[in-house]
């Protein structure tokens, strides 16, 4: 698997030898297989279960809801494609699912680097309405503007890891690197918003 390193040679290849090896616990599995098969009600539950927390992935990543939306169906359509020849133990399928996600967004990012705008994308607001959260929807602002100026790197590990609720293992697996790297950019990322947020309440960029 990207991200993960192997000794080779010495006592840990043979302490390796005389294990079997990791399989990996997927919480999704009996749900692929299912949706693998055709069944109606397995694919509902998928889209139940992943498209929210990829909407929200995308959004965070490419603040524009409309784009957004486009990739997190089209993640799910690849996701509904991958599932009867999903191969399990090897990895998470939402990790693998994480990836595919990311990997749509950075298209639309490449392609908005190279196609100048005028204006940037149209924002919409879904927080407490104004006479009771002006305050609320103010730091909202900040900290999407906050998250938006990240490099595209560390944006997503804070996204993966803070907003998608993945742990660290598992992020660094969608990102395909090790978790040195990872936390790494995280910590340059909390390090960055919290510079940029240091006027309003602690905690605001979402540690």
């Amino acid at each position: 698997m990207p991200g993960v390193t192997i000794a080779i040679g010495g006592p840990f290849l043979k302490r390796e030898a005389e294990r079997p090896r990791d399989v990996i616990v997927d919480p999704d599995q009996d749900l692929i297989r299912r949706v693998g098969r055709g069944d109606p009600a397995a694919v509902q539950a998928l889209v139940a279960r992943k498209l929210p927390r990829l909407l929200a992935l995308a959004q965070r990543m490419l603040s524009d809801p409309v784009e957004a939306e486009d990739v997190a169906q089209e993640a799910m359509l690849r996701a509904w494609k991958q599932a009867p020849r999903w191969t399990p133990g090897k990895a998470r399928f939402d990790t693998w699912l994480h990836r595919v996600a990311l990997n749509l967004c950075y298209d639309r990012l490449r392609r908005r680097r190279e196609r100048p705008t005028d204006a940037p994308p149209e924002q919409v607001y879904e927080g407490p309405a104004p006479d009771r959260g002006l305050m609320a929807l103010d730091v909202g602002r900040r900290v999407d503007a906050a998250l938006a100026a990240l490099p595209d790197r560390q944006r997503e590990a804070v996204v993966l890891c803070h907003h998608q609720g993945l742990g660290n293992i598992e992020a660094a697996a969608a990102m395909e690197i090790s978790v040195e790297a990872l936390e790494s950019l995280l910590s340059r990322g909390r390090r960055a918003l919290r510079t940029a947020l240091a006027d309003i309440r602690p905690g605001a960029e979402g540690e």
